[in-house]
């Protein structure tokens, strides 16, 4: 008989545990950094993309707008009131337009509503977690405005006279002291129709064989089938009396107001389409808005912190361009070309190993006019 013998037993020792925990733990450690870098990259994507999509739905619909800069609308700009001060400038109370927060006015020197205006340091500075916000010092850190003018050709106002005793003899144009109130024969233009929407707010530019002028809706009434123009309206456009550009100049001297004094005006709606950056309602992130006339804006672009514009006109002589404003001895009507330039910045931060960071892009493009570069030379 065999004696027995002593087996040892299987199993690690203590060191032997350590250095495969300590193993465990690096491969471990690896693992999480390669996970955390993924997943810092994927956000890097992610917020470089969704810039991207911000960056492009903004630029294409400011350059859908540019586009139909002054289309419809008079070549110069449309007349609005205006009393010389005898240094080119009016006298009387200039015209309202949309700002960040509120309201300001186009240029004192302005006889006309032009159909772009440009809007240089109008919007916010830009203000960005980490850097400095922007300064007076810098104009390049105090972003743009713009606003863009045309016809809205959708609205068939514009098909026949208000009054024409052979078109439309139920159609009527009263002036009874500063209100103005149009009647559509319902025969030729029915605001009932689908369609057609008219709403307090809404600008219509009315032209007689004397001239033209640009009106705000103050009141509407489908079931008079009529639209009423009264004094107070939020451009300070209504109820004027001064020398030009308003309804009193659209009637012959002592015609007193009634159909006859304008036989054939023509009612045309006009868009007044404004963009800046807004850095109030929603901070930290800065949206871009479009404004429609003084009505409620409308977020069109996130995560965006500057917007600027340049100008290009042609003026046969010195053919100013690259101008954040409009150059001594040029008007507005002279712009033929815009340069656009929008950055981003994105909603959170990203990381890079330890370092945190805000991802950045813009892009910058040249919208031609088309209605106002077109000549037509068979004219």
């Amino acid at each position: 008989m065999k004696p027995l013998s002593k087996c040892k037993n299987a199993g690690f020792t203590l060191l032997e545990l350590l250095v495969a925990m300590g193993v465990t733990m690096i491969l471990l450690y690896t693992a999480i950094q390669v996970f955390r870098d993924a997943t810092y990259s994927n956000q890097t994507v992610v917020q470089a993309a969704d810039m991207s999509d911000n960056l492009r739905a903004g630029l294409n619909q400011i350059q859908t707008d540019l586009q139909q800069a002054g289309a419809g609308i008079i070549v110069g700009g449309i007349p609005i009131p205006f009393t010389p001060n005898g240094s080119g400038c009016a006298s009387t109370q200039v015209i309202n337009r949309p700002v960040l927060g509120g309201t300001s006015t186009f240029p004192a020197c302005n006889a006309t509503l032009p159909a772009v205006e440009p809007g240089y340091m109008l919007g916010p500075p830009i203000t960005a977690p980490d850097a400095t916000s922007g300064t007076v010092a810098n104009p390049t850190s105090i972003t743009d405005e713009i606003t863009i003018l045309y016809q809205d050709n959708t609205l068939l106002l514009d098909n026949l006279p208000v009054y024409s005793a052979a078109q439309c003899p139920n159609g009527s144009v009263s002036l009874a002291g500063t209100t103005l109130t149009i009647t559509f024969d319902p025969n030729c233009i029915n605001l009932t129709t689908a369609g057609i929407t008219v709403s307090p707010g809404d600008l219509i530019q009315l032209t007689d064989s004397l001239g033209s002028t640009l009106v705000c809706v103050t009141g509407v009434s489908l079931g008079a089938n009529s639209l009423t123009f009264a004094a107070g309206d939020p451009f300070a456009l209504n109820g004027r009396t001064e020398t030009g550009g308003t309804i009193n100049q659209m009637e012959p001297t002592g015609c007193g107001g009634g159909n006859a004094c304008f036989t054939g005006m023509l009612a045309t709606r006009v868009w007044m389409v404004t963009y800046y950056l807004d850095n109030i309602t929603s901070p930290p992130f800065v949206r871009l808005i479009r404004q429609l006339n003084l009505h409620p804006a409308t977020p069109v672009g996130e995560t965006l912190e500057n917007l600027q514009f340049t100008y290009n006109f042609v003026d046969g002589v010195t053919n100013p361009s690259n101008q954040p404003t409009v150059p001594s001895g040029n008007s507005e009507s002279q712009i033929r070309s815009v340069d656009v330039y929008l950055a981003a910045r994105s909603s959170y931060q990203g990381h890079a190993g330890e370092n945190a960071f805000y991802s950045r892009s813009n892009l910058m493009t040249q919208v031609s006019l088309r209605s106002m570069a077109y000549v037509n030379r068979y004219e």
